[in-house]
């Protein structure tokens, strides 16, 4: 897997993992690298399937597999405890280090993600699902920006747009491996386990998100004990790309109030505060 190391290269410094969604790709985090590289160390890659990570996946990949490769990836780096920032699929992906290892992860925010899938949601994946499939991958790409940006956005934004479309569909990740990752997002499921996530999560919607319905952010809030939601009117499900500087001063807020408290320290206040 494709690993790149930004900002801080102390290994004691802080150190802030960006994982992305189901297009997988590290480029997605280009917005955020400015501000977070010159406080963190900053870990960018591309998922196993895509960009530079390329590689055929098995049947039956899920959420969990997904984690474990991170996991190892980071400690060939001798990356043992760390931050996750996700979005959308890669905010479960931090859920779900957290609970298959809970002594590495220290705290996560989950952009625009959910506890389980939403029907609307579903809807959107199996459209898009069926362009792929009975239209083609062109059809596929063309359409990806509908569900990820504001028309507004979209219309200010169009010779960019016809570049990243031709891009993506040069550098496509496989019908195959695409269709693999997008049924174990599907399958994803904490409704069952949140309450079993103690560390520190900044949970952060759009209310103008088409793809994933804001309300799911606030369900998951709800069900872990230890977060934090923060609602942004403006910038659809990649608000991150579009509002990058509303989306890094709340994103910068929350690390700093969280950035003191040493991780023991985040599980004890957990327990204190549902002890109550």
């Amino acid at each position: 897997m494709q690993l790149d190391i930004l900002g801080l290269q102390n290994p004691d410094a802080p150190t802030l993992v960006l994982s992305s969604g189901l297009g997988g790709v590290a480029g997605f985090w280009q917005p955020q690298l400015a501000a977070l590289t010159a406080r963190y160390r900053v870990v960018i890659y591309d998922q196993r399937g895509t960009g530079r990570s390329a590689d055929s996946l098995p049947e039956g990949y899920s959420m969990a597999m997904m984690a474990s490769e991170l996991a190892a990836a980071l400690a060939q780096h001798g990356i043992l405890r760390f931050s996750l920032i996700g979005h959308a699929l890669g905010g479960l992906m931090g859920m779900q280090l957290a609970l298959d290892y809970p002594d590495r992860i220290e705290r996560i925010t989950v952009i625009n993600g959910w506890l389980t899938l939403h029907p609307h949601t579903r809807r959107c994946f199996q459209v898009r699902q069926d362009l792929l499939l009975n239209v083609g991958i062109e059809a596929f790409v063309r359409a990806q920006p509908l569900f990820l940006y504001p028309a507004e956005w979209m219309a200010q934004h169009q010779t960019r747009l016809d570049q990243e479309d031709s891009h993506h569909v040069a550098h496509f990740q496989g019908m195959e491996n695409l269709m693999r990752r997008l049924h174990a997002l599907m399958s994803a499921d904490f409704s069952a386990r949140a309450a079993a996530i103690p560390q520190p999560v900044l949970v952060i919607a759009s209310q103008d998100d088409l793809l994933v319905p804001w309300s799911c952010s606030t369900e998951l809030a709800a069900a872990l004990p230890n977060a934090t939601e923060q609602m942004m009117v403006w910038g659809g499900h990649a608000m991150s790309v579009t509002a990058p500087e509303n989306f890094n001063a709340l994103l910068l807020q929350w690390l700093d109030q969280t950035d003191d408290v040493q991780p023991l320290q985040r599980v004890a206040l957990t327990f204190s505060r549902r002890t109550r």
